[in-house]
């Protein structure tokens, strides 16, 4: 069994089939964001991280399959730099960070309370998956465009400089006006 088939087990054992996304359920959400991160070039640890990105819950999604107390359980199951991207893309605080995120490089991680500067490869990989999440959801419910489109496309124009060029070309094409 590969790693990826071994994370698939164990999101199917901790229920993610079972809650709502759009799109159908969150394995499946879960699930298309790591082939979609795959199909877009981004590297194994990014591809692990998008695929268990939601684990600790999100600013934006409160469901968690594990505990973050529980860390090295998933740290074990993915490795440790996709477990760092998860840990980060969790704790997030989107309004605390998003908007300013490529010009100061800080994340208000909203589990610990204190402001964190990601390494450059560390920003990458949340402005990617970020944008990778929000495409997917996007895509699955496409009256989230019609809500947020104009606030996308302004807010992954300003990541170019920090995400993936593939990244943004794909979200060029999915917010298109």
């Amino acid at each position: 069994m590969s790693t990826d088939d071994g994370v698939r087990v164990w999101l199917r054992r901790h229920g993610a089939e079972q809650i709502a996304h759009p799109g159908g359920n969150l394995y499946a959400h879960l699930c298309r964001v790591s082939e979609r991160l795959a199909v877009l070039g981004c590297s194994r640890d990014v591809q692990a991280a998008g695929l268990t990105h939601a684990v600790y819950g999100t600013d934006g999604f409160d469901l968690t399959l594990l505990d973050r107390a529980d860390r090295a359980a998933l740290r074990d199951l993915v490795g440790a730099d996709a477990e760092d991207i998860v840990y980060l893309y969790g704790a997030c605080d989107r309004g605390r960070s998003w908007r300013e995120l490529a010009k100061t490089g800080e994340v208000f991680d909203r589990f610990a309370r204190q402001v964190r500067t990601p390494d450059a490869d560390q920003l990458r990989s949340l402005a990617d998956l970020s944008i990778v999440n929000e495409l997917d959801v996007i895509e699955h419910d496409p009256a989230m465009l019609d809500r947020h489109g104009t606030y996308f496309r302004e807010l992954f124009a300003s990541w170019a400089p920090i995400a993936s060029e593939q990244v943004i070309r794909d979200a060029q094409r999915v917010l298109r006006p």
